[in-house]
């Protein structure tokens, strides 16, 4: 579904990622483990459409060479982002902010739809959509942001770390229902802090070191790998 290789990323003199390459299939869960400043929120933005890298580089979708299309395209071509820090709009009511995720001419015939998707997923948008969006918590605002990336029909769901700064019985409830978004067929590739809960959620898995892929391997061997356990489980050497 989704290729991405030979990928290097300058910031001026630094470079932030280095000859990087990962794919997702059709309905697949991958997740990136990293520490920060590992590159992960540099390879997302790259899949987004958000910066360009080096040279060499190659992205396709769905078999399309999509490298070098505006952002902008991206929602049109089935790829939604939910950035780190959400990127909702605050002043506006969480309905307001779904009906600006369905935009995208695919999008607009199924709002309905995926109004009643998102809602269902997140009970507690359908009990406050008036509200503004930035008199909301932290993890609601989350939901806005997930559920407005949803309002777009999304064929891929691309997430940097959705779970940063969350309660533990927020995050909970968010990885239940990204377990969810999962089971409908939607591709997710997530970027998240909690190793535990993406996991479980996810098929696969990168490891990224230094912008490099430092290791992949399914969910559960990278689960079982000992240095993944040291390095994010908690386990002593």
């Amino acid at each position: 579904m989704l290729e991405l290789t030979n990928t290097a990323l300058r910031y001026g003199k630094h470079l932030a990622l280095h000859g990087v390459g990962i794919s997702i299939a059709p309905a697949e869960t991958v997740v990136v483990l990293g520490a920060n400043g590992a590159g992960k929120s540099s390879l997302l933005k790259v899949l987004g459409g958000l910066v360009c890298p080096e040279p060499g580089a190659g992205l396709t979708f769905e078999g399309k060479a999509i490298l070098g299309r505006p952002a902008h395209d991206f929602p049109e071509l089935g790829i939604a982002l939910v950035p780190e820090g959400r990127g909702i709009f605050g002043d506006l009511t969480v309905a307001e902010n779904l009906q600006l995720g369905a935009h995208p001419p695919h999008a607009r015939p199924h709002e309905k739809r995926q109004r009643d998707l998102v809602l269902d997923l997140f009970p507690r948008l359908a009990e406050r959509q008036g509200q503004i969006a930035r008199t909301m918590s932290g993890g609601e605002q989350q939901m806005v942001a997930i559920g407005r990336a949803l309002m777009s029909c999304p064929k891929l769901l691309m997430l940097d770390e959705p779970s940063l700064g969350l309660a533990p019985i927020v995050t909970s409830e968010l990885f239940t229902a990204l377990g969810r978004i999962s089971a409908t067929g939607i591709a997710m590739l997530v970027v998240e802090q909690n190793v535990k809960a993406s996991l479980a959620i996810a098929q696969r898995g990168y490891l990224m070191e230094a912008g490099r892929i430092t290791g992949a391997g399914t969910a559960d061997s990278l689960r079982a790998d000992p240095a993944v356990q040291r390095a994010f489980l908690g386990a002593v050497a």
